[in-house]
């Protein structure tokens, strides 16, 4: 019988950061050849190794069978249902962590508030290299960061030529407000959460609990993104806007280029073990399938544990048990033997 799905070896499938970050699929039809998956549309017929991708981006009107998933999930490779032109992220599937050990971590550090601050701070500290932020509060954090967006907005304004009034965006329809430039930068920043939530979901952290964001389902997923905008997404949406190019297929295509130029996926991998690891608790990588045990520890699965309950009746006595006594005859008989007095005084008469 052949191993199940979940059971694949990290020797078979790439690792998360040597992978193409992003496809972005609609209108089309997913289907498998071998282990390729297969995107075919009124136009052409592409195939795409599926162990390469980490992470295939399904827009509207696409079709995907059952075969190109089960591969897709086979090769961790994560899917992702999104509106049109990758503007909002409805679900996804399974990633290629094959532990939970990240997440739970991750459960301890959110749930507790002094480690949770930590966290928060460090990735403040991720922000702003070089400058010291010991001692200010994470309002004060927060204000650090407004001010630092505001200010690379009006550099790259005056860099580019590109004319900046203002951040404009409309929640659930990204591009109906705003002028090119603000179109080009939900476009980035959309295409930017889905690669984020790809590597979260693919190293086993969960994209819902955040440490500076809180209450979506996607909070860890924005605090991730936010450690990037400034050095990737902003300036590339100007950069897009002085050359004319003000699609949002221009911004997801350069943003993938980018991507793989500066080396981002095994960043942001390595950008998230170093915010949920300690150096006293390493991260573990592989699948560990035990039972937690009522004093902290983990204890072997797929074992037999009714060899050490002193309870357990023998493994040889195969027998059914004798019935009560009172069930032998019939009669109701008390602990001693002696037949139950009735409750009913009707019930003594013959």
């Amino acid at each position: 019988m052949p191993e199940p799905w979940w059971k694949a070896r990290p020797q078979d499938v790439y690792r998360l950061e040597d992978r193409i970050s992003s496809i972005y699929v609609e209108r089309c039809h997913i289907d498998r050849d071998d282990n390729a998956i297969v995107l075919v549309n009124k136009a052409r017929v592409v195939h795409i190794p599926a162990a390469c991708l980490a992470v295939l981006l399904i827009g509207p009107g696409t079709r995907v069978t059952h075969a190109a998933v089960t591969l897709l999930a086979d090769s961790a490779t994560t899917l992702c249902w999104v509106g049109e032109q990758g503007v909002r992220l409805y679900a996804s599937g399974l990633g290629a962590a094959r532990t939970s050990h990240l997440q739970l971590r991750q459960a301890w550090l959110v749930t507790r508030p002094k480690e949770r601050v930590a966290v928060a701070r460090r990735m403040y500290d991720l922000r702003f290299p070089g400058e010291n932020t010991q001692g200010l509060t994470l309002q004060q954090l927060r204000g650090r960061e407004g001010t630092r967006i505001r200010r690379l907005y009006a550099h790259h304004s005056q860099r580019t030529g590109v004319p900046w009034t203002k951040r404009e965006y409309k929640p659930g329809d990204a591009f109906a407000a705003g002028d090119d430039i603000n179109r080009l930068l939900s476009a980035a920043n959309s295409a930017l959460y889905g690669i984020c939530h790809a590597v979260i979901t693919g190293v086993g952290a969960s994209p819902a609990l955040g440490f500076v964001h809180t209450g979506s389902a996607l909070s860890f997923v924005l605090d991730i993104a936010d450690l990037y905008k400034a050095e990737f997404t902003i300036p590339l949406a100007f950069d897009l806007a002085a050359g004319g190019l003000t699609s949002e297929r221009d911004a997801r295509i350069a943003l993938r280029d980018t991507i793989v130029s500066e080396k981002l996926l095994p960043r942001i991998v390595a950008d998230l073990k170093h915010l949920l690891s300690t150096d006293s608790e390493p991260l573990l990588e592989q699948e560990l399938s035990g039972l937690w045990d009522e004093d902290g520890t983990v204890v072997a699965g797929g074992t037999n544990w009714g060899a050490t309950d002193p309870f357990a009746p023998a493994a040889h006595l195969d027998v059914i048990p004798p019935p009560p006594p009172h069930e032998q005859n019939g009669a109701g008989t008390n602990e001693e033997g002696t037949p139950d007095e009735p409750n009913d005084p009707k019930e003594a008469a013959p």
